[in-house]
């Protein structure tokens, strides 16, 4: 008789899959890795901001040292950039980090959290890790629907994931609908507003949901430096929310989630206002050149609001795994989302003009 370790809830867990990196298909395809183009993990195609690479560099020097675990210099830029005071801000490592920290912190075992179909992996995964039931609500056209989300809350909820842009399916919820969900939900229950593609949003749909933050005592804003800033590999994020909420979070946060460079780098970022309309200039250029050739390839493809196109590639259940094996086999990496429910779209990183032209002649060889 075998010996199981742990309760079945986590036994149950499928880890989660990130993209594959480009060495693991430059070894299963033989490919030249130089040649290989990534489009599956909705990094920033310029790479890093050279600011934040001195900052880093520089911090490197003190890398014998342990990092300071209250990030007092960088929660003194967050709160600079966003005018909130220091205790309104917990560190992640990565914002990954930060909806795990509110699962753990806020949920037990048999109560419930509540997130749309579609949406974030992570939310199913922080969920299944502490024992919580999900509610999960049926999309409305691929996004999520506030209005059945708080039809769906239960006594026993205790948490409500929000991403707003979404992920995998980049839709957008606007500023006036989230408000009014706000304003239905219980005070004991907390809402976590993923805005983890904040930065690439139009001026026309940018809102404050620092505001928000200041009028709610159960929301947590959650935000990442690893999308339009540029520092996916040294996995900085970070919450915003009112002392009761953040005293809680940074009670089971590990002291030094955040590394010494990658504070450094993330101050720099923060900062670096330039970089930052640049990455957003690039993602909508290469969102106009992703969705100009889906159209003339009669492609159904989600109208995205983050720096990601959701595209389905056939009829056929394997489609989406059919595609992106002969999309592999060219050198070109994207991501399929069949764990998502979605087994005939693809999620296309918008990449520089020219990885996104390399893709789309990929695609059309593909689909002749």
């Amino acid at each position: 008789m075998s010996i199981q370790f742990g309760p079945d809830y986590i036994r149950a867990i499928a880890p989660y899959q990130g993209g594959k990196p480009i060495s693991e298909v430059a070894r299963e395809f033989g490919l030249d890795e130089a040649k290989i183009i990534k489009l599956a993990s909705n990094e920033n195609p310029l790479g890093m901001p050279e600011s934040a690479r001195q900052a880093m560099l520089k911090a490197m020097t003190e890398i014998g040292r342990y990092p300071d675990s209250n990030g007092f210099e960088l929660k003194a830029a967050i709160s600079a950039k966003y005018g909130i005071p220091s205790e309104w801000i917990t560190l992640g490592n990565g914002s990954n980090d930060i909806l795990e920290l509110a699962a753990h912190a806020l949920v037990q075992p048999t109560q419930s959290v509540v997130y749309a179909q579609y949406s974030f992996a992570v939310y199913a995964l922080a969920t299944q890790a502490v024992g919580a039931r999900a509610i999960v609500v049926p999309a409305e056209n691929h996004g999520h629907d506030l209005a059945a989300m708080a039809r769906a809350i239960m006594p026993d909820t205790k948490l409500i994931f929000i991403a707003n842009p979404n992920n995998p399916t980049g839709t957008f919820i606007p500023a006036a609908e989230i408000e009014a969900f706000l304003k239905l939900v219980p005070s004991d229950i907390v809402v976590v507003l993923d805005e983890a593609y904040n930065e690439f949003l139009a001026p026309e749909f940018q809102y404050d949901s620092i505001a928000w933050v200041r009028q709610y005592r159960n929301l947590l804003v959650s935000r990442t430096m690893s999308k339009a800033y540029g520092l996916a590999g040294l996995r900085v994020g970070f919450g915003i929310a009112q002392p009761a909420l953040t005293d809680l979070l940074n009670r089971i946060r590990q002291p030094f989630n955040v590394n010494s460079p990658a504070q450094a780098a993330a101050i720099a970022a923060l900062n670096d206002t330039a970089f930052l309309q640049k990455s957003a200039q690039v993602n909508t250029d290469g969102y106009h050149q992703l969705t100009q050739a889906f159209n003339a390839m009669a492609l159904e493809y989600v109208p995205s609001f983050g720096n990601f196109v959701l595209v389905k590639v056939g009829n056929e259940d394997d489609a989406g795994a059919r595609v992106n094996l002969a999309l592999l086999k060219q050198g070109i990496i994207v991501r399929p989302v069949g764990n998502y429910g979605l087994p005939q779209w693809l999620r296309i990183s918008i990449g520089l003009p020219e990885e996104n032209a390399a893709f789309i002649q990929a695609l059309r060889k593909v689909l002749v």
